[in-house]
C-alpha cells in the first residue's frame, strides 16, 4: 500500500496543492494502473468530464460520480435511458453538462464493443497509443507535455471507435493518471517508483 507522505517531508510534482484530497491522489493513485477494468473506464470518463474545469473539481465529485454511474460499470451504464440523462442533469453532485453525461453513456457502449471485438480493452488502449517513451527527463512542471504523438494516436483511435470527449489533451491526462506514462518529475518522491496499486483500489 502506498502511504500518504507528510506535506513537509517530501517534494511533489508542482501541480499538487496543499489540498489533502490532491495530496492523497498524487501520492497513492496518480500514475498507478487501476487494478480493475472499471477503474480504467472511470478515469477515461472523469478526464473527459474535466474538460474546461480543474481536476480538483472532479476529484471532489468523484464519489458522487461513482454513485451516479454505478461504479462506472459499462454494462450497467448502457441501460441508461433518457430519463437517466435528465436525472443526472438534476444531480448537483456531478458536472451537469448534457454533452458530457451523454458521452459517458455512449462511451459505455463503445467500451463494450471494444471488449467484444478486441477482447481486452486495456491492451487495445496500449496498442493504439503505440510507442510510448517512458524514460523522459522531466525536471520541472514546465517539462511535462500536455499532449504527445502517442496521445494523438490514442485520441484518433478512440474517436474512431465511437468515444467522445477524448481529445489528445484529455487522452494524455488519462495516460498520466493510469501509469501509461510516468510523469512524476525527477525531484518528486514518487518518480520512477514501482506502480503498485494502493490496497483496496
Amino acid at each position: 500500500m502506498l502511504a500518504l507522505q507528510p506535506v513537509s517531508e517530501v517534494v511533489r510534482c508542482g501541480w499538487v496543492t496543499a489540498d489533502p484530497l490532491y495530496i492523497d491522489y498524487h501520492d497513492r493513485e496518480w500514475g498507478v494502473p487501476p487494478t480493475h477494468e472499471h477503474g480504467w473506464f472511470e478515469l477515461l470518463n472523469l478526464e473527459g468530464a474535466q474538460a474546461g474545469l480543474s481536476w480538483i473539481t472532479i476529484l471532489k465529485k468523484r464519489e458522487n460520480y461513482r454513485r451516479a454511474f454505478h461504479g462506472f460499470d459499462p454494462e450497467k451504464i448502457t441501460h441508461f435511458t433518457q430519463a437517466d440523462v435528465e436525472r443526472l442533469l438534476a444531480d448537483p453532485g456531478i458536472v451537469r453538462h448534457r454533452g458530457k453525461i451523454e458521452a459517458a453513456i455512449g462511451n459505455a457502449h463503445a467500451w463494450l464493443r471494444l471488449r467484444k471485438e478486441q477482447g481486452d480493452p486495456i491492451a487495445w488502449l496500449f496498442a493504439q497509443a503505440g510507442d510510448i517513451p517512458h524514460n523522459r527527463h522531466l525536471h520541472t512542471l514546465a517539462d511535462v507535455p500536455t499532449r504527445t504523438p502517442a496521445s494523438d494516436r490514442l485520441s484518433k483511435a478512440l474517436k474512431k471507435a465511437g468515444f467522445r470527449f477524448v481529445g489528445s489533451t484529455t487522452c494524455y491526462a488519462f495516460m498520466q493518471a493510469t501509469g501509461m506514462v510516468d510523469d512524476h518529475v525527477e525531484t518528486c518522491f514518487r518518480h520512477a517508483k514501482p506502480t503498485t496499486p494502493p490496497s483496496g483500489s
